[in-house]
This record gives structure tokens, sequence and C-alpha cells, in this order.
């Protein structure tokens, strides 16, 4: 067999299921392209007994140590990362020498062989921080920020460290410790993941919930970074965390406050932003769905596009029925799909100039009073048969001491203070943060930072839940949202490797 040959696998040389052990190390190969063939590195590593970390080097691509999942389906590896979109199945050789099987990612998919190489794990794997699998436990606390005290939930790895620390910073409104979203609790399951890998977790309820006091409507962006210091100095003065390696992981408009808290004079050592916003408050806020809308509206718009599309499908019959040739009818369809596009384009613009107008008039509206009887009017004619109560709740919201600052927040201002390592990450499927628009304009700021590293979860929403085509049903067929493993094991290895460094 010559030299690149990429031999489909073969169920008769295929050992049972190897035990994780036997799979640490380096394995190679090349990898078919049109036009060639690119070398490929998988680097397996056993940080614990039963435990595999992976990942993915393709350095014709300048490509490295792209983290992946490890899965074992019966006799079946399966090599998943998530940042690349890309997944290998494959199966174990009866000698242990090769992995057989198929790369998949989107455009391509080609079978590929792995051999072992003895050289073992090369210096892209060597710098990865190794990872401890442990147990933990949990301590209520409380932090005192200014005149408010903040109830929480401190997570600490078992052990006598001193252990890296993080302090997760919620999304804005208000968010208990858990970041609690019915049955779904990012926070609560991030500090869970993290603490057993050696990181330590502070989580608090926000200002006004739960066991917290003050109030989170009156409470700026600027006192949250009071918060998030607060919780800083909490974490450093603990005899079994590290000051040196305690940090910020912010959700939404905590990726913000994060940021704003390391263009501080004490910085915390790293930044993890998750959703974080690029743009100014008030053109994020415009671009996020208005919650007063009325559900029937919204249902009637649905149903109303709905029947407009089935018009076109009858008429495309008619068509045919009449003696149009296919193309003609396949003509009429793609002009009438594109019309119909562009009607919704014209709603959905209509719709952001709306609230643009809205907003901008409370910026520029200092009376509360008059603000507020300015919105309620512009909430009633845009939604005429909306309670009436619920356009004044909808404005009382907009004129609060938050709205109000976040409507003039600008995340760019201060970012060329940022010096410390910051993991971007953002969902591509985040409808309320594009990551489009947002991500490049945070990469943007953070230019004149060297150490900034900047990703995109596929198929991640806002809340960073599991895709949900990868979900299966329970016995009752709902289907429950569980956090991105690939947010996990993403923030995981990037704390570790600043703990490294």
């Amino acid at each position: 067999m010559g030299q690149g040959t990429t031999p489909a696998p073969a169920a008769a040389v295929v050992a049972p299921a190897p035990a994780p052990g036997t799979l640490a190390g380096t394995w190679k190969g090349p990898l078919s392209i049109p036009g060639g063939t690119l070398p490929i590195q998988l680097n397996i590593i056993q940080p614990g007994a039963n435990k595999l970390i992976a990942t993915f080097d393709l350095p014709g691509k300048r490509t490295n140590r792209t983290a992946a999942s490890v899965t074992f389906r019966g006799d079946t590896l399966v090599f998943y990362a998530a940042m690349a979109d890309c997944r290998f199945t494959c199966l174990p050789t009866s000698d242990g020498e090769e992995l057989r099987g198929m790369w998949t990612q989107p455009g391509l998919q080609v079978p590929l062989t792995l051999r072992r190489y003895a050289d073992g794990t090369t210096l892209v794997a060597s710098r990865l921080a190794p990872v401890r699998v442990t147990t933990y436990h949990v301590e209520p606390v409380t932090v005192t920020s200014g005149n408010v005290q903040l109830a929480g939930t401190l997570s600490i790895p078992d052990g006598t460290g001193p252990f890296p620390a993080a302090v997760l910073l919620s999304d804005m409104g208000s968010q208990d410790r858990d970041a609690r979203m019915g049955k779904y609790r990012l926070f609560a399951d991030m500090a869970s993941a993290l603490a057993r890998q050696g990181i330590a977790v502070l989580r608090l309820d926000d200002r006004g919930v739960g066991q917290s006091g003050g109030n989170g409507a009156q409470a700026t962006t600027a006192d949250l970074v009071k918060d998030a210091q607060a919780a800083l100095g909490f974490l450093r003065v603990r005899p079994s965390l590290d000051p040196a390696r305690t940090g910020l992981i912010g959700h939404g408009e905590g990726g913000n406050v994060a940021l704003l808290a390391a263009a501080q004079p004490v910085p915390p050592s790293f930044v993890v932003t998750l959703a974080a916003s690029g743009l100014s408050g008030l053109e994020l806020l415009a671009n996020q769905p208005e919650p007063v809308a009325n559900p029937a509206d919204t249902a009637r718009a649905g149903a109303a596009r709905r029947q407009a599309w089935a018009a076109v499908l009858d008429k495309a019959s008619a068509l045919r029925a009449s003696g149009s040739n296919a193309a003609q009818v396949e003509t009429y369809v793609a002009q009438q799909r594109i019309k119909l596009k562009n009607e919704e384009r014209k709603r959905a613009d209509a719709m952001l100039k709306f609230r643009r107008n809205m907003l901008e008039i409370i910026r520029q509206n200092t009376n509360d009073d008059q603000a507020r009887a300015i919105v309620v009017n512009m909430l009633r004619q845009r939604y005429p048969e909306q309670e009436p109560a619920l356009a004044n709740s909808r404005a009382e919201q907009l004129i609060t001491p938050w709205h109000r600052y976040y409507i003039n927040f600008n995340p760019q201002l201060q970012l060329a203070d940022v010096q410390c390592p910051v993991l971007l990450l953002q969902g591509t499927d985040d409808a309320e943060v594009n990551a489009a628009t947002n991500l490049p304009a945070l990469e943007k700021g953070l230019r004149g930072n060297k150490r900034v590293t900047a990703r995109r979860l596929p198929g991640v929403n806002h809340w960073f839940q599991k895709p949900a085509a990868e979900l299966l049903p329970d016995a009752d067929g709902r289907i429950d949202p569980v956090v991105s493993p690939a947010l996990l094991e993403t923030v995981r290895d990037w704390v570790l490797e600043q703990a490294a460094n």
C-alpha cells in the first residue's frame, strides 16, 4: 500500500473497545483534500483514570491545539472539535497502532488513517495545562461591595491548593447565583464542571435577588464593576486560592463588566467573556426583540407568512395546470420567495427603527415623567391591542437607572487599557448578541493586547446551550437544555493554560 493512502475501516482487524490509557499519545496521518493532502496530528492525553482529552493540529492551516471531545460508542471512537466543526469517527486496529475511520467537516467527508508515533507528545501538546480531575466542596459566602451584601456560593476543589479561581458575572437583568432559566442553570453547571477540574468558582446572587441586598434596577453597569472588584478581592485573600491566578468569567453584560474591571488599576489575572457586546448599549438593546409585543400579534404575523407562502404554492400549481413549463414555474416561485423575504426585511427594519427612536427619546429626555409619557404613547400606537398596563410597565422599566446608563454605554472606550489575557467566546446561533458584528468589534478594540483569543462555538445560542439537534428527548418526549460541552471544555482548557503560565 503506497504512502498517503487511507484505507477504509476494516472490521476484521478491529479490536474490542480499548482502555483509555492505551490511546494516549500522538497520532499522525495525511488528510485528503481536493488537490492533495494535509498533515494532521491528533494528540490524546489521559489526565486521570477513564478520562481522555484531545486536540487536533493542522500545521498546513496554521491551526494548532483545537480542543476535541472524546466519546466511546461501543468499539467506535468519536473525536469532535466544536471550534472547527469537524469530527473523526474511527476504530483502532487490533495492534493498537492505527486509528481508521472517517473525517467529516463542512464540505468534506473523506477516509482517514492516523498512525501512532513513538516520539510521544508534540511540543504543542506538551504546552497544554495539566487537567486535574478531583472532587470539590461548596461553601456559602457573603461578599461586601460598598454598603451592599452579596450572597453566593464558593465551589472549591478538594486538596491543599493554592487553586486558580474565577468569579462568574451574570447577564443583564436580575439573575440568581445559578443563572437559572427554567430547569437550565448555566452558572451552577459551569461551577461544578470547573471545580472538578481544579478551578475554584464564586457565583453570586445579583443585587436584590435571592439572599443579596441592594436593588438591581437602581444599580448601573458601573456599580456592577464595583461588585466584580469586591468579589475578586474576596477570593484573593482566601488561603487555598492563588491571588495571582484569579480572574473573571462574564456572561453577556457580565462579560463587558469583566472587561471594564480589567481596565482598572488592579485588574483580574484573566477575563473570559461569553457573548459580550462590542456594540453600543443603544444598538444592542435596539436589536433585541421588543418584550411588550402581544403574543397574539406574533402568532398572527406567523400565520400571515404561512398563508402568503401557501398562496404562492397554489399559484404555482395553477401555472402548471395551465401549461406553464417547469422553468417558468420555478422562476415565479423564486421571485415570490425574494419578494416575501424583502417584505420581512422591511418589517424588521421598521421594528429596529422604532426601537432606536424609543431609546433615543429616553437618552435625550432626562425628565422621567416626560420620557415615560412619550414611550407609553409610542408603545400603545405600535401595539394598539396590548393591555395599557403592559405599556406602562415597559416604559417604567426603560427609565430605570440601569437602562439609562446602558443606553449610553460604549464598550469600546476602555478596551485599549485591558492588558490581561482575554478569551472571547460567542455562539454562532446567538439571537441576542450577534457574533458576526459583536465579536469583531471586541477584537478591534482589544487589538493592542497580544494575549486575546477569540472563538465562535458552532450551533450555540446566547445561553450557551448544547445545540438542540444533538440532544435526545426524555421518556416524555421533552428535550431539556444542557450546557454546551464545547463551552465547558474551552473555558477549562484556556483557564488552566493561563494558570500554568
